[in-house]
């Protein structure tokens, strides 16, 4: 790895928040580039590599306006890989509702439609970008991700010394009715824990109250599940450091994302960090109504 370079690939589906994110970058102190010709990723990172800004930091965005080239972007990184420069490819993705939602509110075409279907645009781009969302690093679902949270996302990736940085962890808690969060790479069905929904009392609140946090992690099988959780998650975690990863979304999911994922999250979070992890903790449902 080259000592001071960073490398960052911006791509996704159009719709949700390429755009946005390379700002951010730009924010951070990246030199960033939209729609770059996928064939000059090599040159640029060369260009880069032998630069004497004091901040080599650089983010290109490529995706599904590139056309046929974009068939050639794995070789095309592993090229870069080549020069020193490992990338990090952050993938911008969201629910076909959504994107549908958001491209009829601008009344613009997608770019990918051959017909002016937008139904047409999402379908086909998935397929053409589907073999370098399979190599991304990190992958942010912005369905239900305000501008806000998408900022303090990328920051917190993003920002620093690329070669200081471990392995980095989110913890996300969520509701299988709501759907299975895009992002995650290890999920987790707690379903199989007492319910507190169905107390009067405790339903109308969260995992992060202190009584519904006691029920779910003293009930039925929940203190043996969560000691061999804490094992597979020494066992596993420096095997995905070593892979190398340098990002790691842990899913946690009950019925509705409000009671036994918070508290199963919260409690995997806190033994994380005492583990020197650097880790994220989100709720995804926390919020939605009881």
């Amino acid at each position: 790895m080259t000592d001071d370079a960073r490398f960052v690939l911006v791509t996704g589906l159009s719709g949700a928040g390429k755009s946005q994110a390379l700002r951010f970058l730009e924010d951070l102190g990246y030199y960033c580039v939209d729609n770059l010709p996928a064939l000059l990723i090599p040159t640029f990172a060369d260009l880069v590599i032998r630069s004497d800004r004091q901040r080599r930091w650089i983010a290109v965005c490529i995706d599904a306006r590139a056309g046929e080239s974009l068939e050639n972007l794995p070789a095309l990184l592993d090229e870069v890989t080549e020069l020193g420069l490992r990338p990090d490819i952050l993938f911008l993705d969201s629910s076909d509702e959504v994107l549908l939602k958001r491209y009829s509110e601008t009344r613009r075409r997608h770019p990918s439609s051959l017909t002016g279907s937008i139904e047409e645009g999402i379908r086909r781009e998935r397929a053409m970008l589907e073999p370098i969302r399979a190599r991304a690093d990190l992958l942010i679902d912005t369905s239900a991700t305000s501008v806000q949270e998408l900022r303090e996302r990328i920051a917190t990736v993003f920002q620093g010394d690329k070669d200081a940085q471990k392995l980095l962890i989110t913890v996300l808690s969520f509701g299988f009715k709501h759907g299975v969060p895009q992002e995650s790479d290890v999920v987790f069905d707690v379903r199989f824990l007492p319910n507190p929904h169905y107390d009067p009392d405790m339903r109308p609140w969260t995992g992060n109250e202190p009584d519904v946090r006691d029920f779910v992690l003293n009930s039925g099988d929940a203190p043996e599940f969560l000691e061999r959780l804490k094992g597979l998650m020494k066992f596993l975690l420096p095997r995905y450091a070593a892979e190398p990863k340098s990002y790691l979304t842990v899913s946690i999911g009950c019925t509705g994302g409000r009671h036994r994922s918070v508290a199963v999250a919260r409690y995997l979070a806190l033994f994380l960090r005492d583990l020197k992890y650097e880790v994220r903790l989100r709720h995804r449902d926390i919020d939605r109504s009881a």
